[in-house]
């Protein structure tokens, strides 16, 4: 009887353990997904408006926004309003090629704008020290670094 409830004892501990262990990895998963998202005040429009703008004053390239709702709804999916927008200063990201050619995954910088469900907007965008270490990259950390300041700089004027 001992030995049955000892062995009983144990495998409620291991069983304990392994859901620890699941749940911390479903945390650590949510935590390390790399990406960043910045409530607006502003409707998605306006704020697509304030980001270019942002982006002109700085002196970087818009390559294009994409009206995602728009091609979605086109298609016969109902979408709320979402628009991808898309900019870069060639100089700094492609010093991240030439570390790694797979980081044209993540270059140009993509900046999704978009409207929740309960009418909020946000501007979400991927952690720069996340896509440093996706394609491990350690030798620009500068350059990580100046993109971080530039992003936080843009997503600035939307800010709630």
């Amino acid at each position: 009887m001992k030995t049955i409830r000892n062995a009983m004892r144990s495998a409620a501990l291991m069983a304990a353990a392994t859901l620890a262990g699941a749940h911390l990895s479903t945390a650590q998963a949510g935590s390390t997904d790399g990406v960043v998202t910045v409530k607006s005040r502003y409707s998605v429009g306006e704020t697509v408006n304030r980001i270019k703008s942002s982006v002109a004053r700085k002196g970087i390239t818009l390559f294009g926004v994409i009206d995602q709702a728009k091609l979605g709804n086109a298609a016969g999916n109902k979408v709320r309003p979402s628009r991808l927008v898309t900019f870069g200063n060639p100089a700094l990201g492609t010093t991240f090629l030439t570390a790694n050619p797979l980081a044209g995954l993540d270059w140009p910088v993509r900046l999704l704008v978009y409207q929740a469900e309960d009418g909020s907007v946000y501007a979400a965008y991927t952690d720069f020290d996340w896509i440093a270490r996706r394609h491990r990259i350690e030798s620009r950390n500068r350059e990580f670094s100046m993109a971080s300041e530039v992003i936080e700089a843009v997503t600035a004027t939307v800010r709630e």
